[in-house]
């Protein structure tokens, strides 16, 4: 038998959800990518444990995905196994004070409705990010002035032998767009918060402000990754690509967005191949055209 058979056998005697040949465009908001091998979905932090361990032991390749905002999947897919942590893992509780605990696979906005609603202040900027908790805090994500770093108390992991175990803030080099996770193959399974106490209305009127400036500013009718590039130092990205001439730039159907110049959009059977050759020839132009190397902070599966 061999290991890849194995590996289902292990997720059907798990009760894992086990997915062969998944289209990952249907797991990203890009709606790019070919099939996984297979998509492995867990119920729980044991599960993962599990599913990590046996691909350790077995040598099978192995990747995380969320809700999938902040990546672009190969066209000829992936080999080996992703595993995903969305629904399952959603779950959000209110601890003490203003403490929250909640999955890896809830989703930002989710989390920012949540907190709203009992009275928590301190995740309004969270409100419109596409991503999943264990993504947002992967990334560090931020607007509008906040960060994941603000709020995060702690992490529980499970780290590359398949063993669980806690990671406070203070380890997670939590810093622009950057963190410690980026450089170890440890899945989020899920995350405690600390916020303050607010006026819920209050709340409520800051996040809707913030959701019509994103409205307004960004291309939320069009699949995409989000902002394409990190914020190059005293500069920013999208206004650099618009200043040397790039907005509505085309390779298939990929585009530098015509309402943000740092999103690339998927106008329609956008591939793989197109957005890296649309990345490649902006970082290229910005270059010669301003001097600033534009870094991508789209992942790449």
């Amino acid at each position: 038998m061999t290991n890849d058979l194995k590996l289902q056998f292990l997720c059907q005697n798990l009760e894992c959800e086990y997915t062969a040949d998944a289209p990952l465009k249907d797991y990203t908001t890009f709606r790019i990518g070919g099939p996984a091998d297979c998509l492995i979905e867990p119920y729980d932090e044991g599960q993962v444990a599990k599913v990590v361990e046996f691909c350790q032991k077995s040598g099978i390749r192995y990747q995380f995905l969320g809700n999938g905002s902040n990546v672009l999947a190969p066209d000829g897919g992936v080999r080996g196994a992703v595993i995903r942590l969305g629904p399952n893992f959603s779950y959000i509780r209110r601890l003490s004070g203003g403490e929250i605990l909640c999955g890896a696979g809830a989703t930002l906005a989710q989390l920012a409705s949540f907190a709203q609603k009992q009275g928590l202040t301190g995740l309004e900027f969270a409100w419109g990010i596409p991503g999943s908790m264990g993504g947002g805090l992967y990334m560090n994500a931020g607007a509008y002035g906040g960060e994941m770093k603000d709020a995060v108390v702690s992490a529980d992991i499970v780290d590359e032998a398949g063993r669980t175990r806690n990671v406070p803030a203070a380890e997670m080099e939590l810093g622009y767009r950057t963190s410690v996770f980026q450089h170890r193959n440890w899945c989020i399974t899920r995350v405690h918060l600390r916020l303050r106490e607010g006026d819920p209305e209050q709340i409520r009127r800051c996040m809707e402000d913030y959701m019509d400036r994103r409205r307004e500013k960004q291309p939320l009718e069009y699949p995409s990754a989000g902002s394409v590039f990190k914020r190059p130092e005293g500069n920013y990205a999208g206004a650099l690509i618009e200043q040397c001439g790039l907005k509505g730039r085309r390779v298939g159907g990929a585009q530098v967005s015509e309402k943000h110049a740092g999103f690339i959009v998927n106008t329609g059977g956008a591939t793989c191949r197109d957005v890296l050759e649309l990345i490649g020839q902006i970082q290229r132009e910005v270059a010669d055209q301003t001097g600033y190397q534009l870094i991508c902070e789209v992942r790449q599966l």
